[in-house]
């Protein structure tokens, strides 16, 4: 899978894996559903229709993501018509539609709450100068698309690839010159300030995760009953109920500040406009936190990528998204030393495994592998997180 939990799976597999490197993400008919869109969006502007709608090749594992057009001949007065935006007359030409994921493909997360998603990323928009999507329209009725939804404006750019990994030879980032990936991660670490320093606590309270304790603790609380979720009725990993023994014999004796974190935080979902952000995607997974969460998440969620790619026998990409580099120049623009990064980048791997676990037993529902007779082997950065339980990874 992609590292995060919209992701393919597939980069790197292992051998003997099934040769298609995409289980099934979804039983939706992409024509159907444009069709039922179209219908949809007549209600709200008369006269508006979806076209040239294509799945992306990365469509999501978690919610589903269909790109479209609008057709406008419509009457740009109409009380429905959305709030102004990048378009003559605050409608989008150029659209997303984000789209909860399908109760039948089995899906990665027990819950996908639409408005959630939406109203963090209003907020995001209406606090910090990030290139967040204009996000124009949520629906939460399901019975037009068969789930809740909301619409979004598309940005144009490119994207670090996940499938073959952008740390793989042959795509943009690689080919681009060290300066260029300099300017690329830079910016990139900015967006992380630049978020946890903008957006007021007080407006995110609604991201709250519930139970007791700091939210680091409630954090880690909520990743164990989805893990509990996840092997309900299936083999239980070893490996995973390790790492959250080692979380809790390595807890920080201060969780530091709270802030509003990205969760999914990695290069793969941002666009650049050549290597500049122009839109940060997939906030499916924001939540209260420490800022170390969204740091170890963007710095492992590379080395992943970078792994797999030298046992492949490439170079990769070796100086892109460095540890040591990350914590210097996030600390450089925010004046808070990322701290208790040990635990923070195990933390990351560990909430990684257990979506990559959940994806094997998707396949394994729909009768694409047999049940493991080993469910640590399903997890493919299983050599790292062993190596970093024994304190031998960094």
């Amino acid at each position: 899978m992609r590292p995060g939990p919209d992701a393919a799976p597939g980069a790197g597999r292992a051998p003997g894996a099934p040769a298609d490197p995409r289980p099934r993400t979804t039983t939706r008919d992409p024509e159907e559903l444009t069709r039922r869109l179209s219908a949809w969006l007549a209600t709200r502007l008369p006269g508006a229709r979806a076209t040239g709608a294509t799945v992306p090749a990365s469509n999501g594992m978690s919610s589903e993501t269909l790109l479209f057009d609008l057709d406008l001949d419509l009457d740009l007065d109409h009380p429905a018509a959305p709030p102004p935006g990048p378009a003559p007359g605050g409608v989008p030409t150029s659209c997303a539609l984000r789209l909860a994921a399908d109760p039948a493909a089995y899906t990665i997360f027990p819950r996908y709450d639409m408005p959630r998603q939406y109203r963090t990323m209003r907020l995001v928009a209406d606090h910090t100068d990030l290139p967040v999507p204009h996000a124009f329209w949520l629906e939460e009725d399901p019975a037009h698309l068969g789930a809740p939804f909301f619409v979004m404006a598309r940005a144009a750019g490119r994207v670090p690839p996940d499938v073959m990994p952008y740390t793989y030879e042959g795509n943009w980032l690689h080919d681009a010159s060290d300066a260029e990936r300099d300017r690329l991660e830079a910016a990139s670490v900015s967006v992380l300030a630049r978020l946890h320093d903008q957006v007021p606590l007080e407006a995110a309270q609604f991201l709250a995760a519930p139970g007791i304790g700091d939210p680091l603790r409630r954090h880690v609380d909520a990743q164990h009953a989805y893990y509990t979720w996840v092997v309900d009725g299936l083999p239980r990993s070893p490996l995973i109920e390790r790492g959250f023994a080692w979380l809790a014999d390595h807890w920080p004796d201060d969780p530091g500040g709270t802030v509003l974190t990205w969760g999914d935080a990695r290069i793969g979902n941002i666009v650049y406009d050549g290597f500049e952000p122009a839109a940060i995607l997939d906030w499916e997974m924001a939540a209260l936190g420490p800022r170390e969460l969204d740091l170890g998440w963007m710095i492992y969620l590379h080395r992943f990528f970078q792994d797999l790619t030298r046992s492949g026998g490439q170079h990769g990409l070796p100086e892109l998204l460095r540890r040591d580099r990350v914590e210097d120049r996030y600390a450089a623009l925010t004046g808070h030393p990322p701290r208790a990064m040990e635990f923070h980048t195990l933390y990351a791997a560990l909430r990684h495994a257990i979506v990559m676990l959940r994806v094997a037993y998707r396949q394994v529902h729909f009768g694409e592998v047999p049940v493991p007779a080993d469910p640590d082997g399903l997890i493919l950065h299983r050599d790292t997180l062993e190596a970093m339980l024994a304190g031998r990874y960094w």
